[in-house]
């Protein structure tokens, strides 16, 4: 099951279980000053002070880190040593980030016997939790019960949802055919195929549905308008197919688009306030990171010109034109991650193990330096912190003939990351864009402030775990 909190889909499971370790992190401190103070607890607060802001921004520090990692998403495909890997990993920052906070805050601080009591308490309480998720989400009740009307051909993309955590929030209970469908078309997909002899309603209410996702073969087919009323009376959701996958997949399937859902469709909007705040933001973050990222920039520039530059005179800052906000031409800026005149004969697409690139550029490119100097081009207004990544005019020129809606994600200003970046591996062919242009429309459609903080958080993941990297 999912919900709808500030216009982003989010998996009803995956919120319980952020919510729950929120306030298991935030109860291990009350654990870890019993077990290190004692249980006198009126006179821990006498010499110590309240707990319960210490408590609160503890757990706050953990869930955001956590988040920041990639465990509150259902996209996370890691085994069980790689989740564990990113708890640890996620526990280091929280305590880097808390041993900053109580320096600036000397008033809130944790002793450090308290603070590692706590965190190991935190993490024992967080693989429990997962454990107990697990158990329950493995279980049909608090899944949505769904039942598909019509055998749309477009409705083979049930058939790449595979894996349990594809289907965490729904259970599929069937499909209705319409007259006008193929007959047994899709038939493998589906464990049941039904008949409503008295209505969809009835049917509805008869298998104890949820959801019922329309998938016509034909959209020029006159929609059962009766029987879908019946339906939403009795309180069942009545939404189209491509509504569904998007809710379920984080991304607009191209196949499944038209202009018509566009046009009377939620989302795409565009406010003064919004356009304010985000700019007031990037100019304040992108100048704070500047001051904070200075002494990375230098040596990056310093170790750039010592392998690759003194012999040739070739500069360490990388310019090339790139397709910014409305199609407008901007020069993005990042540190040179290949050899001069590696691009002489043209710009082709990134590949892996490129003997185009320097070994200082390999590393900078792997943990995402060669980016830093974009935050120029945020603060000139050119780009932000987070959006669809701007491609070179001749690319974009060959993509908007081959793919459709192409354009659109130009309808928003670029980003250093972006939805794209944080679900889908590093684009090098015309089917990686289709796939990444998914994932941008819908960042075009929801994006708010909220799922910005949201996708800085998990960018983390990727610069850390090196995901997508060339």
């Amino acid at each position: 099951m999912r919900i709808r909190l500030f216009g982003h889909y989010m998996h009803l499971p995956v919120v319980t279980l952020a919510l729950a370790e929120f306030l298991a992190f935030g109860l291990s401190v009350y654990a870890a000053v019993t077990l290190r103070l004692g249980t006198d607890h009126e006179a821990i607060v006498a010499e110590n002070g309240a707990v319960w802001p210490r408590a609160l921004i503890f757990g706050c520090s953990m869930s955001v880190c956590f988040l920041a990692m990639g465990l509150y998403t259902t996209r996370q495909r890691a085994g069980t040593v790689g989740l564990g890997l990113r708890m640890v990993i996620a526990s280091v920052v929280a305590t880097a980030v808390l041993a900053t906070l109580f320096y600036a805050l000397p008033q809130v601080r944790l002793g450090r016997g308290v603070l590692l009591t706590a965190l190991a308490i935190s993490l024992l309480a967080a693989v429990v939790a997962r454990i107990v998720a697990l158990r329950v989400g493995a279980m049909e009740g608090i899944k949505r019960r769904v039942l598909v009307y019509g055998s749309s051909a477009q409705m083979a993309s049930f058939n790449r949802m595979r894996r349990r955590s594809d289907r965490a929030g729904y259970h599929l209970v069937g499909m209705v055919r319409h007259a006008g469908d193929t007959p047994d078309l899709l038939d493998p997909l589906f464990d049941r195929i039904y008949e409503a002899p008295k209505g969809l309603g009835a049917l509805c209410v008869e298998l104890d549905i949820d959801e019922l996702v329309v998938a016509l073969q034909d959209r020029r087919q006159t929609l059962p308008i009766k029987e879908l009323l019946q339906c939403r009376l009795a309180g069942v959701s009545v939404l189209e197919f491509i509504t569904f996958m998007e809710r379920e997949t984080g991304r607009i399937q191209l196949d499944l688009l038209n202009p018509s859902w566009i046009i009377f469709g939620q989302g795409f909007r565009r406010d003064g306030v919004r356009l304010f705040t985000s700019r007031a933001l990037d100019f304040i973050a992108s100048g704070l990171l500047l001051v904070v990222t200075s002494p990375i920039m230098l040596l990056t520039m310093l170790a750039i010109w010592l392998e690759d530059g003194r012999k040739g005179g070739g500069g360490v800052l990388y310019r090339q034109a790139r397709v910014g906000y409305e199609g407008r031409i901007f020069q993005l800026t990042k540190f040179r991650s290949m050899h001069l005149g590696a691009e002489d004969a043209g710009a082709p697409w990134a590949q892996r193990n490129d003997p185009r690139i320097t070994r200082v550029g390999a590393f900078i490119r792997r943990a995402r330096i060669d980016e830093l100097p974009q935050l120029l081009n945020v603060m000139a207004g050119h780009m932000r912190f987070v959006g669809p990544r701007p491609e070179q005019p001749e690319v974009v020129v060959e993509l908007e003939a081959k793919i459709p809606y192409y354009a659109y994600r130009h309808s928003v200003k670029p980003g250093i990351t972006g939805w794209a970046q944080v679900c889908y591996q590093y684009g090098s062919s015309v089917e990686d864009a289709v796939q990444k242009l998914q994932y941008d429309l819908y960042y075009v459609k929801h994006h708010n402030l909220l799922f910005d903080i949201t996708i800085l958080l998990q960018t983390v993941e990727v610069v850390l775990m090196g995901k997508g990297a060339r």
